[in-house]
């Protein structure tokens, strides 16, 4: 099971030189992935007294693709992965374009995971509809590979239109797509269109349904489970390091092939994350 950091998005101020510490720590440590957390644009709660989201916009986020080649300058060996980045509030040949570049830029280090999302808020100020996501992103997922693997690409869907185009650079290797949620619907999508699935949720027996759900599911699809990833994640907030090797446990038991710390919400300032990430890998057994 690969063992990487989720990027604390929130917490780790704009400060460039503490995310370029963070970075390089996390691969100092022996981390082997960096993902990051999505959103573009926060809500103002004064105006929606009736808000009940997690994020708002006194929340700080770095933009993933940008962020992603500023890291790929100052680090050797770690992969950038998002985690998941909203799909369908964006124009898919334009995330093809960035998600290349990084692929090019970091020398192939890059996986692409995406999601649905669930604030409204972004799809009205981006200019999507937020009630047919879901099936928007299946389009999506189908015309990105198109873009990542085809020179001249003619796509005639629901939603796209591509009349003999293509994309220069072209990537290094294969840009992975990943697929983050935890719907029915979204297994599903797994097992027809992912190379791997981001689940949220701790490891147990909800973790364990939805986990042989995606096995039946990506037998049904005729495919081999061996093409799938699995990339947890643990929250250490609240908890004590023989918890946090308790859920590593229960992930890789799970059948986990990549599982990533998250250590925001437990009131660190930016540079105590780091301090929480070294604690993190020396305190677990694999």
């Amino acid at each position: 099971m690969r063992l990487g950091v989720v990027f604390p998005q929130t917490e780790i101020s704009d400060d460039p030189g503490i995310v370029r510490e963070y970075a390089q720590a996390a691969e100092d440590l022996g981390y082997t992935h960096l993902l990051t957390y999505d959103h573009v644009i926060g809500a103002d709660l004064t105006e929606r007294p009736n808000w009940r989201g997690p994020y708002t916009l006194d929340t700080q986020f770095h933009e993933p693709f940008v962020l992603f080649g500023y890291l790929a300058a100052i680090t050797r060996a770690l992969e950038f992965v998002t985690g998941v980045l909203i799909l369908p509030q964006r124009q898919t040949v334009l995330v093809a374009k960035q998600s290349i570049e990084v692929n090019v830029l970091s020398g192939g280090r890059f996986r692409l995971g995406v999601g649905i999302g669930w604030n409204d808020v972004e799809y009205e100020a981006l200019g999507e509809n937020f009630r047919n996501r879901g099936r928007r992103e299946e389009e999506q997922i189908e015309v990105l590979r198109a873009l990542f693997t085809e020179r001249s690409v003619t796509v005639d869907g629901r939603w796209h239109t591509i009349t003999a185009a293509g994309l220069l650079p072209r990537p290094i290797g294969r840009i992975p797509i990943w697929i983050g949620g935890s719907s029915d619907a979204t297994l599903q999508r797994v097992a027809r269109l992912g190379d791997g699935w981001l689940p949220q949720m701790p490891p147990g027996q909800r973790a364990h349904e939805m986990m042989d759900a995606l096995r039946r599911y990506v037998a049904e699809a005729g495919r081999d489970w061996s093409e799938i990833g699995i990339e947890a994640r643990i929250s250490i907030a609240g908890k004590d390091p023989a918890i946090w090797q308790e859920e590593y446990d229960g992930w890789k038991q799970l059948g986990a092939t990549h599982l990533s710390v998250n250590t925001m919400g437990a009131g660190f300032g930016p540079r105590d994350h780091i301090d929480a990430i070294r604690r993190f890998k020396e305190s677990i057994q694999p």
